[in-house]
């Protein structure tokens, strides 16, 4: 187990569904304030990981620990106040307005005797508006795009207003712009607001251009740890994803840039030589 200060850790998880086993012995430990990566092939158990520690699926043995206590040991309402999660698909109800539908990531913060506030109307707000989705506020979730639906659903996560957010494949349906956007705003919200982000990602250049920690799946376990600089390697990328690569120093960022192999780049370099 790793030892870096974490306020979420998993204890020799053992994780499927029903019959089906995707991951055993995996413990984890996310780093306090930081913000974690998990990258790997598809199937590998990303996913399934994220979800156990957020308490979406229970573990077939091992613990989740948030700042010590069981994660399964606590009320409901105490873990969507710390646990924020965008999911990897998402429904919402039919003909719901964007504005009712981000508002409900203010839930756990209402109770019986505490309704709507102030407080929810300015982090309902601010949420539409860090990502975008202001314009769209009385327009029904069904008369958006794909790209747009993800990113009121990402408003949502983020008016919850907790420590921990989760992110699963949070770029998906979104053009190169708004991928860029939002992880910018994410790495703007984990620097500024000292909040702990965890998200699946598949693009490796994105990963280690906004983490600050990576862990690196195959085939259900943890193949390793780290930093960027550190931890992405071609014998990594290769171990990992069975990918022939060329690694270098980003220009701009200085972080790692995984330029994959082709098999046609020798045959176009054979032919320059040629001619």
């Amino acid at each position: 187990m790793s030892s870096i200060e974490s306020t979420l850790v998993g204890e020799d998880l053992h994780l499927g569904y029903q019959s089906y086993t995707v991951s055993q012995g995996i413990s984890v430990s996310i780093p306090k304030g930081k913000f974690t990566v998990i990258i790997g092939p598809n199937g590998c158990g990303k996913s399934t990981l994220l979800k156990s520690l957020c308490r979406l699926i229970t573990p077939k043995q091992g613990q989740v620990l948030l700042d010590g206590k069981s994660i399964h040991n606590m009320p409901t309402k105490q873990v969507a106040k710390a646990i924020g999660l965008l999911p990897q698909t998402a429904t919402a109800p039919e003909g719901i307005r964007v504005f009712d539908l981000v508002s409900r990531g203010r839930f756990p913060h209402q109770g019986v005797f505490k309704q709507w506030s102030e407080e929810d109307q300015r982090a309902t707000v601010e949420a539409l508006s860090s990502t975008g989705t202001l314009e769209f506020a009385d327009r029904g979730v069904d008369q958006l795009s794909g790209g747009q639906r993800q990113r009121v659903w990402i408003a949502m996560a983020l008016a919850q207003e907790t420590p921990i957010l989760m992110l699963d494949e949070p770029t998906t349906y979104l053009d190169i712009t708004h991928q860029f956007d939002l992880l910018d705003l994410f790495r703007s919200i984990n620097l500024e607001q000292n909040r702990t982000l965890v998200a699946v990602l598949h693009d490796l250049n994105q990963a280690c251009r906004y983490a600050d920690h990576i862990i690196a799946m195959k085939q259900g376990k943890v193949v390793a740890e780290g930093s960027p600089k550190s931890l992405i390697t071609e014998s990594l990328i290769k171990e990992v994803f069975e990918v022939d690569c060329v690694v270098i120093p980003d220009p701009l960022s200085g972080s790692p840039l995984v330029i994959p192999k082709s098999r046609h780049d020798s045959d176009g370099l054979s032919s320059v030589s040629a001619d």
